[in-house]
């Protein structure tokens, strides 16, 4: 079942690479980086499903919830953040979400994640979706945190080396290395 997916995320490399994934599995994908894009997309597309970045270039992606739920009651809204925590976590289900993933996050992690029913089994209900059958690999999640500390860095290698503890050439040896997709 092809699903109608709105992807509110102000990172254009994660947001291209997750609307490629997706599309190669037949949903239909827009995307929005801003919040006010993000009302405007969901008023005209009306998606099935909202994958929402919890942190939208220093707004807040849990304010958008229960606009989002006003305008597409039968919506299902994912949150997405690359820094999880619990009150967060229960900010945004209580607001209407029906799961809050950490970043990195494989796609059939979050196509699953949109199956749970929260108020159903006390998993669903507190926003945890079980381990993937084959989890991430350790080189893939070292990449991925790499990816994320560069983004935060502005592609800055010295400043994303320091910041990791890392020597600089060091990280532009494992930057060459693209791990395998688990």
């Amino acid at each position: 079942m092809n699903q109608a997916i709105l992807l509110i995320e102000d990172d254009a490399t994660f947001s291209g690479a997750l609307t490629r994934a997706l599309k190669r599995r037949g949903h239909e994908v827009f995307v929005a980086p801003t919040p006010e894009l993000a009302l405007d997309k969901a008023r005209q597309e009306e998606p099935d499903w909202i994958v929402l970045d919890l942190n939208l270039a220093g707004a807040s992606g849990i304010a958008l919830i229960p606009r989002l739920r006003e305008m597409l009651p039968a919506c299902r809204i994912v949150v997405l953040t690359g820094y999880a925590s619990i009150s967060t976590a229960v900010d945004a289900i209580k607001l209407g979400a029906v799961q809050y993933l950490a970043k990195p996050v494989d796609v059939e992690t979050l196509l699953r994640a949109f199956s749970h029913h929260p108020g159903g089994a006390a998993e669903a209900a507190v926003g945890i979706v079980p381990p993937p059958a084959v989890p991430m690999s350790v080189d893939r999640m070292e990449w991925e945190h790499i990816q994320r500390v560069l983004r935060e860095h502005q592609g800055n290698i010295s400043a994303t080396a320091r910041a990791l503890n890392m020597h600089r050439r060091t990280l532009q040896r494992k930057l060459l290395k693209r791990p395998t997709k688990q």
